[in-house]
């Protein structure tokens, strides 16, 4: 195993603000509100189409073109739908701002219409679409402006009769023609942004759910790993001084009060490890559990003990430099011993020797555990249920977990004499 921790197989942090949050804090008070109103959005855009066309709506009145004003109030209706019903309505706006130009030239933002809802088409729909539906919405209009200059239509709108120059409607209708086409395409070119902004956004939610989620699990599988090394773990050695206290009771008291105070102190380290294990999972303030990590440095020289206490003929060496300070490493290096001696407590026949041996070259360090008995189950080998013996295989597959955490392997396997071997590495 090395010390170092990938990033991938870090602990997950709990992040401070959801992405829907951060997002929201990010558009400012206006915008939020209008995000979360949306009527109210649609109501101002109607009253800002209203204010663009009103010079042209209070000079045609005068003039009795009524048709004309009533044309450009059915547009300003229409933007209401231009969120539910974005193509129809740049339908509808591109027709009636056609006739609307017919009964009434060189009216003021009277292309506004086409703004809006061109905006709407392209903040829902793709962008190869929203460019289609630019060009065929734009294309009247211009069209009327190039006839109005070059066509069959040129001289035929009317002038204010007040000296204007002879090419005035020539220029007059290429200007406009080329400012609703720019203008359109300005608006188009705005509603892809939003769009894909909008995506892009949602994305990110996604994958800011999806790291949550892996978090989650993350976190369920740390606890249950743990409990199940420290349940494990307890209760067979708490068993096996059980039953070691019963057979000498009558024979040496002493001998048994020593071992039923091993027994006490098992079951008293597990109660502490267990609600430092679900002290993360109770409330900040309220809970009583020690949150710091385990001290396994101390603790791997006790946890030995308390394994020859319960009958394992147990034998330590330790290679090179004494292991990292880091605690969660140190505490990784506590289970796996942990599990591993557990398992030869639980499995392990006709035992004459244990050893563990942790040999530490540079960042590297190396655990091996190895006995010389002969088991008569296939303890912690992957496929072996509760259908096919009592282990589950649940702790070697938390110990491999454990050492991928320090880009570390774990093999166990049975050795030539019978024995069992854990080695991590």
């Amino acid at each position: 195993m090395s010390e170092a921790v990938p990033v991938m197989d870090a602990p997950a942090g709990q992040a401070d603000a959801s992405f829907a949050e951060i997002t929201a804090r990010r558009r400012g008070r206006l915008r939020r509100y209008l995000f979360q109103h949306p009527r109210v959005m649609d109501a101002l855009v109607v009253l800002c189409y209203a204010l663009l066309v009103t010079p042209t709506v209070v000079d045609a009145v005068p003039a009795g073109k009524w048709l004309a004003a009533g044309l450009l109030a059915l547009v300003a209706l229409s933007l209401f739908f231009r969120r539910f019903h974005p193509v129809a309505v740049v339908a509808f706006v591109a027709v009636v701002e056609v006739a609307v130009t017919l009964l009434h030239p060189w009216g003021s933002n009277v292309s506004a219409g086409l703004w809006f809802s061109l905006y709407a088409v392209a903040v829902v729909h793709t962008r190869r679409f929203s460019f289609t539906t630019l060009a065929v919405a734009t294309a009247p209009l211009a069209l009327l402006y190039l006839l109005a200059a070059v066509g069959p239509l040129e001289d035929t709108f009317p002038t204010d009769g007040t000296g204007r120059p002879e090419e005035f409607q020539l220029i007059t209708s290429i200007a406009a023609g080329v400012s609703i086409a720019l203008s359109n395409v300005i608006a188009t070119g705005i509603g892809i942004s939003v769009r894909q902004r909008r995506e892009h956004e949602q994305e990110i939610a996604a994958w800011a759910a999806r790291t949550a989620r892996l978090g989650s699990v993350n976190e369920r599988t740390r606890i249950a790993r743990e409990m199940h090394d420290v349940v494990a773990h307890s209760l067979t050695v708490m068993i096996t001084l059980s039953d070691g206290a019963a057979v000498v009771v009558k024979r040496s008291p002493e001998r048994a009060g020593e071992v039923l105070g091993e027994l006490s102190r098992t079951g008293r380290t597990a109660l502490a490890d267990m609600r430092r294990v679900l002290g993360v999972l109770r409330d900040e303030g309220g809970g009583q559990a020690p949150r710091e990590p385990l001290a396994a440095g101390d603790n791997l020289a006790k946890l030995l003990e308390g394994f020859r206490t319960a009958g394992l003929p147990l034998h330590y060496s330790h290679t090179g430099p004494a292991l990292p300070e880091d605690a969660a490493f140190q505490l990784t290096v506590y289970r796996i011993v942990q599990e591993s001696l557990t398992n030869v407590l639980r499995y392990g026949r006709a035992l004459g020797r244990v050893d563990v041996g942790i040999v530490r070259d540079e960042s590297t360090v190396t655990i091996e555990v190895l006995d010389d008995g002969k088991g008569t189950v296939d303890a912690g080998t992957p496929g072996s249920g509760p259908g096919s013996g009592p282990g589950s295989g649940q702790g070697l597959l938390g110990m491999k977990e454990r050492a991928r955490i320090y880009a570390g392997t774990v093999d166990a396997g049975r050795t030539n004499n019978g024995g069992w071997r854990v080695r991590d590495s």
